[in-house]
């Protein structure tokens, strides 16, 4: 079937996924949706080499009430987001398959984007067309205030657009459209798998940075009991990984390099998430952010070094996860930090355990703000010899308890405690 017929096909399919799409269908076959699509550059049940095909691939799967879309090896141009579907596989041939961003344009726009307006005026349009993925935001306002979008119909320099304005988008504060997005989206969805892919965010190109609250690799928004496995996200101008508000979420032997936000970052009241045996190496800032309000989250076996903020921070209402087994190395601004929140806001009950922290910049851990019932064991928190990471553990003025247990520490100030310095 070649890719026009599927898409024409995917209008009549909507209907024969009744039951598939049901949390309790009928019987249990059609609770394990069996259907699997290939793409590839040649001999696939789609050919091409852009997001248009896997993009087919995708929602015709997903129309069905899910399955598998696997595709093949080789480099795929991306100039929207591959927009993942519930129940959907997406699973690649690891570092053969590459999904490719493409070069980024931007202009700043030409009327004022409104609150709740599906449309942008733009003073340049080279580069922007229909079905395109672009990123609307201002001087001020980014971050959640942001949109992403894909641009459904034109007329002249005006593009409508497939989501509103989350805040006005002002001329006056320099509010522009680039062709950002992330290179792998899902919003509003739930069991998605995405599984053996390789993410090239094409950085040198991409001049614009976004965070991680609208953008990165490989982002969710809203998806619950999702699962990233086995892939790898590098030179990606924001975040690697992040999913907002996502819930159940796992993330799990996934490798992200180079790029210049966070590099694994789950976010804004994902509850329970678990991510597993993953290496953030060389990003720009934190190499592991425990967002807003991720609660319940298992953080095990990573491999966090060399990245430009933290090695891992955790803050504001973070409260009952569990860090364990990972190794911290050569981070920027130290090693691990509680940040300095109050108490309604600290990051409360973390178990950090068994871990190894190494020469990071300044300190191993830092318990900064409010904190209540920190415990800290097991963990081998050194400095080799490089002089870097001076300090083993810094408990900050305002902490609470902090249980520290059986550590090993190698430094030359194994434990600072400036509430019995403030004392003093």
């Amino acid at each position: 079937m070649n890719t026009i017929a599927l898409i024409l096909t995917l209008t009549m399919t909507s209907a024969w996924a009744d039951q598939a799409g049901r949390k309790h269908a009928e019987n249990e076959l059609h609770a394990q949706p069996a259907i699997h699509i290939t793409v590839g550059h040649r001999d696939a049940d789609i050919v091409g080499n852009d997001h248009r095909a896997l993009q087919a691939a995708v929602d015709y799967v997903g129309n069905l009430g899910g399955g598998v879309v696997e595709i093949g090896p080789g480099e795929y141009l991306m100039r929207d987001s591959l927009h993942l579907r519930s129940r959907v596989t997406v699973r690649g041939a690891g570092e053969k398959t590459i999904l490719k961003k493409d070069r980024e344009y931007r202009t700043l726009l030409a009327a004022d984007g409104d609150f709740g307006e599906a449309a942008i005026t733009v003073q340049d349009l080279e580069g922007f067309a229909i079905g395109g993925g672009v990123y609307i935001a201002s001087k001020s306002h980014r971050n959640f205030l942001g949109v992403c979008a894909t641009i459904l119909n034109a007329r002249s320099n005006y593009f409508t657009l497939s989501r509103s304005m989350n805040a006005d988008i002002l001329m006056s504060d320099e509010g522009f459209a680039a062709t950002v997005f992330p290179v792998i989206s899902g919003y509003h969805l739930e069991d998605a798998r995405v599984e053996n892919l390789t993410v090239d965010g094409n950085r040198d190109k991409n001049p614009t940075k976004v965070d991680g609250c609208r953008t990165a690799g490989i982002f969710l928004y809203r998806g619950d009991h999702c699962l990233i496995t086995n892939c790898t996200v590098r030179s990606y101008n924001g975040d690697g990984i992040s999913f907002q508000q996502s819930n159940d979420v796992t993330v799990e032997k996934c490798v992200v390099e180079g790029c210049a936000g966070f590099g694994l970052h789950p976010g804004s009241g994902s509850q329970r998430p678990t991510v597993k045996d993953c290496r953030a190496i060389a990003n720009g800032e934190d190499g592991f952010f425990f967002c807003w309000r991720v609660r319940g989250g298992l953080a095990e076996g990573n491999w966090l070094e060399n990245n430009g903020g933290h090695g891992m921070s955790i803050g504001h209402k973070d409260s009952g996860n569990v860090v364990r087994k990972n190794t911290i190395i050569g981070n920027k601004l130290g090693g691990v930090y509680w940040r300095a929140e109050t108490k309604p806001m600290a990051a409360h009950r973390v178990t950090f355990e068994s871990n190894t922290v190494r020469d990071n910049v300044g300190w191993g851990l830092f318990v900064d703000g409010a904190t209540e019932g920190t415990i800290i064991r097991n963990n081998v928190i050194e400095d080799t010899g490089v002089g870097r990471q001076s300090t083993g553990i810094r408990i900050g003025k305002e902490a609470g308890e902090v249980v520290l247990e059986d550590n090993t520490i190698r430094t030359q100030t194994p434990l600072q405690d400036d509430r019995q310095n403030d004392e003093h």
